[in-house]
């Protein structure tokens, strides 16, 4: 009898399945230095406990998408241990304020699962909550994720794909952050001038920076969530693969093109929740990731004064600057440069 595991494959999945995913892990004030030599975000709340503290908070809670990565890496050795590619997100909610010193573990349900065409792979849809050790939730969200399957030859099972929300109503954001004393927001120490009213629909910001991916750095962000998926460790196997290469981890992008949004969008410090995403293409070591954001929607939020919501779409591209606002071309296919199209609500002060 082995005493190692190989990982799911498509056809261990099942529709209902619940799985409660090893290793907790406690959060410490070195995963968030770590995160930011990472990152280099510069988001006020999350970077001076005394700032937080004058808000509301009991002091700086760790930036949403360190969160999410946490509980994201707990579930990869069950669900995408043996993925060709993350596909996508919805339906994401960030439910309450994560400190240095809280434990986070996390539990999947598994709820859709489709073979794809080419018999070799398949889709699983999968919702993942993150907790505290006191029971806590703190992150859900939904990802669907391309998994190989053992057996080629297996039976495709009937196909089940969830119906999954196109964005989430603004009555539902909110939760995880204090009523803030607006008045102890300072602009000098955020970084900008520009709040809630200063934003308007349909508006578009150049991000103008450009951060280029070292392979030592998405390597050491993978094993600091303890994501251990083959595509992003295991250059012996990747280098035969489609891409000759390993994949940056999905997330790393996402917090990449975040950080640099802090150049237009420096008030806007809290990720509420995520409507949609998807990782368009692949970034590979020695690419250098730009990004735009679009506002796609303002909203006040009942029962709050002090801060209002921003839905706003992050595009990142790669090797590509985002003057020109590249997404999609005339046929509405996403151009070659175009690694993520993210869609996901923020508050900001008012």
């Amino acid at each position: 009898m082995t005493k190692t595991t190989s990982g799911n494959f498509f056809e261990d999945f099942e529709i209902g399945q619940v799985i409660r995913h090893a290793t907790p892990r406690t959060v410490t004030t070195g995963d968030v230095a770590l995160y930011t030599a990472l990152y280099g975000s510069r988001f006020a709340v999350q970077s001076s406990d005394a700032f937080a503290e004058s808000l509301g908070y009991d002091r700086a809670p760790i930036d949403d998408l360190l969160t999410f990565h946490i509980v994201f890496g707990k579930t990869v050795p069950d669900i995408s241990l043996n993925a060709v590619a993350n596909l996508g997100y919805a339906g994401g909610r960030f439910l309450s304020p994560v400190y240095p010193g809280d434990t986070l573990s996390a539990v999947s349900e598994i709820i859709g699962k489709k073979e794809n065409s080419n018999g070799k792979t398949g889709v699983v849809y999968v919702r993942s909550t993150g907790y505290t050790a006191e029971g806590t939730e703190v992150l859900d969200y939904v990802r669907w994720v391309m998994v190989r399957k053992r057996d080629e030859t297996a039976p495709a099972p009937k196909p089940v794909v969830p119906e999954l929300p196109e964005s989430l109503d603004p009555i539902s954001l909110g939760n995880a952050v204090p009523l803030l004393d607006q008045n102890s927001w300072d602009e000098d120490l955020s970084g900008s001038r520009f709040l809630f009213s200063d934003y308007a629909k349909g508006e578009k910001i150049d991000h103008v920076d450009g951060m280029t991916v070292e392979e030592a750095e998405h390597q050491l962000a993978t094993r600091l969530y303890q994501n251990t998926a083959k595509v992003h460790f295991n250059q012996h196997t990747e280098g035969q693969g489609r891409f000759g290469a390993r994949l940056i981890y999905g997330g790393h992008v996402i917090s990449l093109a975040r950080a640099l949004s802090y150049n237009g969008l420096a008030n806007a410090f809290h990720i509420a929740a995520i409507n949609g995403g998807r990782h368009v293409a692949p970034l590979f070591a020695g690419d250098t990731v730009y990004a735009w954001s679009e506002v796609l929607d303002t909203a006040e939020i009942d029962g709050r004064r002090d801060v209002g919501a921003l839905r706003l779409r992050l595009v990142a591209t790669k090797n590509r600057p985002c003057a020109g606002f590249p997404l999609k071309d005339t046929e509405g296919k996403y151009q070659p440069d175009v690694i993520l199209d993210f869609d996901y609500w923020a508050l900001m002060p008012k």
